[in-house]
């Protein structure tokens, strides 16, 4: 392995059993050999067919092949992941594709799948996703493009748990280019998917234009930005803690909406950093700029009984109701 990857798979020290999000692609393919070899009998693969394109069936096809030749146990899921009006394709994809990865795992394994005996009855305690240096590097390019926040310029995680499941990106420190370095010397085939080429994706035209260019400019670049992306995920850390203490001392206890006229009393800044957590984790919406702006003033308008607050927010309204902000989705 190369230096770098064979330190990412041996700091890797998930649960197990450990299924690995495999997609039959060059990363994926990478992850789920390394995998198998440093604990054999104790990984799995998800393969998630999206449907989206003439090859999918080949793509299931080809890991249900690889999978055999690994002795490695299969599930197979097949979904729709065809995009709603005002959704990005790429999102509605992801989603589908985490919904499968968590069902699967808080499920038995399932003996007898691709022949294999699975776990024996055991359960999935960790899921592996390859994404690596790049893919990083591409995610911060895009989290600046659109104007994203401390969360966005976070980047992703390298772990974390979510619905009863854990997640990792043993990959995250490894270029794209050390992966293939290492996969090519193995006897292993993998796909390519033709959409990665497509230029109508954003992620693609950056892949192709604009790394090229910080290799040359800024050769240690995946590095650099990774740091920057630590310290925006550390002040992003620091942020929600302050959101959760602030609703915590401005709330009603029964149902965390916050009171109006403590919330005027904290700074502009705070009232928005409450808002933006109380949205996201109580209401499951997120407002934009301008939304969330309009709602700072509105809150700081409200002096009398007779204001009424009733504006867009997210995917739904946020509105006032006696003495607290509210927020429903019609």
């Amino acid at each position: 392995m190369s230096q770098s990857l064979t330190a990412a798979i041996g700091e890797f020290s998930p649960s197990l059993p450990l299924a690995v999000a495999y997609s039959g692609g060059a990363d994926s393919t990478a992850l789920l050999l390394a995998c198998c070899r440093k604990w054999p009998q104790q990984v799995g693969a998800i393969h998630v067919n999206h449907g989206l394109q003439s090859a999918a069936a080949a793509f299931q096809q080809h890991c249900e092949t690889v999978c055999d030749a690994l002795n490695v146990p299969l599930v197979v899921r097949r979904v729709d992941a065809r995009h709603a009006p005002g959704q990005s394709p790429e999102d509605a994809a992801r989603i589908a594709r985490y919904g499968v990865l968590r069902d699967v795992a808080l499920e038995d394994w399932p003996a007898g799948e691709s022949g294999k005996a699975g776990f024996n009855g055991l359960r999935v305690q960790s899921i592996a996703l390859a994404q690596h240096a790049d893919d990083q590097v591409e995610t911060l390019l895009l989290a600046l493009g659109r104007g994203a926040g401390l969360a966005g310029l976070s980047g992703m995680a390298q772990q974390w748990h979510r619905e009863g499941v854990n997640y990792h990106r043993p990959f995250l420190k490894v270029s794209a280019h050390e992966v293939r370095l290492w996969l090519s010397a193995q006897a292993l085939s993998f796909v390519e998917d033709p959409s990665n080429a497509d230029p109508r994706f954003t992620r693609n035209r950056i892949r192709a234009r604009l790394m090229p260019a910080l290799q040359e400019v800024f050769p240690a670049f995946r590095d650099t930005f990774a740091r920057s992306a630590g310290h925006a995920a550390q002040a992003q850390e620091i942020l929600q803690e302050a959101a959760q203490h602030d609703l915590s001392q401005i709330s009603r206890a029964e149902d965390a909406r916050p009171t109006i006229s403590k919330l005027q009393l904290l700074s502009r800044a705070r009232q928005a950093n409450l808002l933006r957590y109380w949205l996201k984790t109580h209401c499951g919406t997120t407002p934009n700029s301008a939304q969330l702006d309009e709602l700072l003033d509105q809150v700081a308008a409200c002096k009398t009984r007779g204001h009424k607050i009733h504006i867009k927010v997210g995917v739904g309204f946020a509105r006032r109701e006696g003495e607290v902000l509210a927020w429903y989705n019609p």
